[in-house]
């Protein structure tokens, strides 16, 4: 399935229905009166976060949604159906924005969901409801109300705890591959991660996590070079960061000051987000290398840095108990303020 992030589509609730002018008419009743009953309600547009989706491609292909106007009064004071409601499915994460991009609608972050975004009108009432003691045949009935209409955009942000940046071929879909059942595409070419990949990694029965790994970043990506940093949006929910760094390069700490201009270039609240630095490839380095490198990072950043070989495995257990106790620290820290 093609991965498809963003979507534009228009939206439109049902009219109510109309109210009509009707009259009782029996044999052996002399004064029936007025009996128009009112119209009934249109439906609503209901956007619901569902766990079965993962991209927004069906919008591609559908891009208008439509309500059903309300049923029309009848006579015997008898009112119009209630349309059905349109409930929109859409992947946990949805953003819906306004039509110029900017205006935040509803943020669908949560299985099951759901917003109102287009309210179905109201139907409009029958002769009967306007009988009173002094205008008692009364020849008035209204229309029903317009329903509401609008053009929104739909921005899909992964959730995840983990988030994985780094420049292209900096070994972030083989960490992906090794650590999860994802199976994403690898090559030795750069760019060879177009959309984002999520996986679900299981250290135990009870721990487990969700890591988004993301297209690569190059410099001047906030400027649109390479695929720019579009994809970023991806990882701004996530608790972390792991930054990973090709250690066969030589200019590793410029690397790391690149990524981190390129994250604060996008957001300055995704580049404070806490960090976990990898030094990946570090079975094609020396001990004395990997010494000089981790002990560069480690001042330039101020942090901790792992060491790990993603392909032979070395170093990647211990990088995944500590990323699988920050996340546990994390939830906890959510759950208690959440209940306070």
């Amino acid at each position: 399935m093609k991965f498809l992030d963003q979507a534009k589509i228009y939206v439109r609730s049902g009219d109510g229905g109309d109210g009509v002018v009707a009259f009782r008419r029996e044999k052996y009743i002399e004064f029936g009166g007025p009996d128009g009953g009112n119209g009934g309600r249109g439906g609503d547009v209901i956007f619901r976060a569902v766990p079965n989706l993962n991209t927004l491609i069906d919008f591609r292909y559908t891009q208008h949604f439509r309500a059903r106007k309300g049923g029309n009064g009848a006579g015997s004071d008898r009112t119009g159906a209630k349309s059905e409601n349109i409930v929109i499915d859409v992947p946990i994460g949805t953003q819906i924005f306004d039509d110029d991009r900017e205006t935040l609608l509803a943020d669908l972050d949560a299985a099951g969901k759901e917003v109102l975004l287009c309210k179905g009108g109201d139907g409009g009432f029958g002769n009967a409801n306007y009988k009173t003691s002094t205008n008692r045949a009364p020849r008035r009935a209204d229309k029903g109300w317009p329903g509401e209409e609008r053009w929104v955009w739909l921005r899909l942000k992964l959730i995840a705890d983990v988030g994985l940046v780094g420049l292209p071929n900096a070994g972030k879909s083989t960490l992906l591959s090794v650590c999860s059942r994802a199976k994403p595409k690898i090559a030795d070419y750069p760019f060879t991660t177009l959309h984002p990949q999520l996986g679900v990694v299981r250290l135990s029965v009870t721990e487990e996590f969700v890591i988004a790994d993301i297209p690569g970043l190059i410099e001047g990506a906030s400027e649109g070079a390479g695929l720019g940093d579009r994809f970023l949006g991806h990882v701004e929910r996530c608790a972390m960061l792991i930054h990973l760094l090709d250690g066969t390069e030589s200019s590793i700490v410029k690397n790391w000051r690149m990524i981190r201009h390129e994250l604060a270039a996008y957001d300055e609240n995704l580049a404070q987000k806490p960090e976990i630095i990898v030094l990946n490839k570090c079975d094609s380095l020396t001990p004395t290398q990997i010494s000089a490198k981790k002990r560069a990072l480690a001042k330039a950043s101020g942090a901790p840095v792992f060491t790990l070989s993603a392909v032979s495995g070395a170093g990647l257990p211990e990088l995944l108990r500590y990323v699988q106790d920050r996340v546990t620290e994390t939830r906890q820290a959510e759950r208690e303020a959440t209940a306070q």
